[in-house]
């Protein structure tokens, strides 16, 4: 049975005309692209689209304030631009507006064919907006118009940016926020409960489970600041303006200022041109130093999942100190066994997290994606650091909600733990001398005895002398 043949319709650029889909919103250029990188069947993400289409809006207004694009082009541009912009926002449309969007990710090194891709999609929903067929690029140019003053040489850099800050602002600070209030919460719940500490993964002096907590409190707390700087980073230093080498050349001197500010109205981000253009597109540094903070905030969940894990390890041969909300079951042959689920799906998140760190790292790196007058990794770079603030900010939100915020501490193993350390003999040290609380660690571990028990035994110190020495509330804070 022959396979029905697609609908096509003919569409050109400046290399010629080409077979479309009919029924695609994209031209020439973009089905060149189509065809020549099959490669991971990933596009390039609505994230990114959504900031291309903002920059393009943006761009159109500032031409027009420039007097280099006529008011009815410009409302044209930026009406299609819209149209785009509310269908992405709309998860129902999402999809299918994604259709027009198709170019894979692994594709040229620039961003020209996502850059072309939209500004061919704005041009096509512009002219039949004018009452023209599509492809017609009359009355607005995919390139004259559309793509004014611009080269995908700032914009793709630009849009990348915009992205990561929409979305660094709107998915990812928030969450931490969250993450680090439930666990400041927890710390103060916990404040009164004592436990043993435990350095090389051996027994050490005692501490609060309160104080464990408020530690990983200031983890979060510190995440937020590190998001919030990363966003900065990113803002504070856009491309645009710059065209094909950073020069600036076929735009206005303003153009850039005046996007920024059309950009920062239209987002509440405050954005701003870059300093010097020729660093802004010859690295991405920004990107690599944001994302430095990006895999930072990764460790920072990976520790306090980690640690809570193996507190909360057992629940009877293990150090059960912690119980953790039972979600799932655990395993498809042991019956009754829950396991730690949504700390594994975070140290999961972590590790994909400093794995798009080496490959950022690697594509702003000089030599590889860094090249004379531009970078040549941008779509891969551009995609890996979407993911990084989508996987952080997602799973900060499982984390809290689904795990911090149902946490219990296991009181009865807690105290039978702190009460057979042999590291409160630390206590002893500076009234009986480092080596004699050594030797009654040792006597304690030989006979399976509690420091407490063996004192009293001995006759090492008076009992209410003792008693003081082996406060472990006190312990928690000698210096009260």
């Amino acid at each position: 049975m022959s396979k029905k043949k697609t609908r096509t319709r003919i569409e050109k650029d400046s290399m010629g005309t080409m077979e479309v889909p009919a029924d695609v919103l994209y031209g020439a250029t973009t089905q060149r692209a189509v065809l020549n990188f099959p490669i991971a069947h990933r596009d390039m993400g609505w994230e990114l689209i959504h900031a291309f289409v903002l920059l393009k809006s943006a761009a159109a207004a500032a031409n027009h304030k420039l007097g280099k694009l006529d008011a009815k082009r410009s409302k044209l541009i930026q009406k299609a631009c819209n149209e785009i912009l509310k269908a992405l926002e709309d998860p129902t449309e999402r999809q299918e507006m994604m259709r027009h969007f198709p170019v894979d990710m692994y594709q040229t090194g620039s961003g020209t064919s996502t850059n072309m891709n939209v500004n061919e999609v704005i041009s096509n929903i512009a002219c039949r907006s004018a009452g023209k067929k599509i492809g017609a690029q009359d009355p607005v140019h995919p390139n004259d118009h559309v793509n004014m003053g611009q080269s995908s040489n700032d914009t793709m850099p630009t849009a990348m940016q915009i992205a990561s800050a929409i979305h660094i602002k709107a998915g990812l600070v928030p969450e931490l926020k969250k993450l680090e209030k439930s666990l400041a919460k927890k710390a103060r719940q916990f404040d009164s409960i004592v436990k043993i500490g435990r350095t090389h993964l051996q027994d050490a002096t005692p501490i609060r489970l309160g104080q464990e907590f408020s530690g990983y409190a200031a983890q979060a707390g510190y995440a937020v600041e590190r998001a919030t700087q990363a966003l900065a980073e990113l803002a504070g230093n856009m491309p645009i303006g710059g065209t094909a080498v950073g020069t600036g050349i076929n735009t206005h001197p303003r153009f850039s200022k005046l996007v920024c500010s059309e950009l920062s109205k239209s987002t509440s981000i405050r954005f701003s041109p870059a300093q010097n253009h020729f660093e802004a597109q010859s690295t991405r540094d920004c990107v690599v130093d944001a994302h430095g903070r990006l895999n930072t905030i990764a460790i920072s969940l990976s520790t306090i999942a980690s640690n809570i894990r193996i507190m909360a390890s057992g629940p009877r041969c293990g150090i059960g100190e912690l119980e953790l909300p039972a979600v799932q079951p655990g395993s498809s042959i042991m019956p009754g066994k829950i396991n730690p689920v949504i700390i594994e799906s975070v140290m999961q998140v972590s590790m994909r997290v400093t794995g798009n760190h080496v490959a950022i790292s690697v594509g702003g790196m000089g030599g590889t994606g860094s090249i004379m007058e531009l970078n040549l990794s941008m779509p891969l770079m551009a995609v890996t650091l979407m993911e990084s603030i989508t996987l952080l900010g997602n799973v900060a939100e499982v984390f809290t909600s689904k795990c911090i915020e149902g946490i219990k501490p296991n009181r009865k193993a807690i105290k039978e733990s702190v009460e057979r350390s042999l590291m409160l003999g630390t206590a002893l040290a500076p009234i009986i001398g480092y080596n004699e609380a050594a030797h009654i660690a040792h006597e304690c571990y030989d006979n399976n005895m509690t420091i407490r028990e063996y004192c009293l035994k001995n006759d090492i110190l008076p009992v209410d002398e003792l008693d003081e020495a082996l406060d472990i509330t006190s312990m928690t804070h000698p210096h009260a």
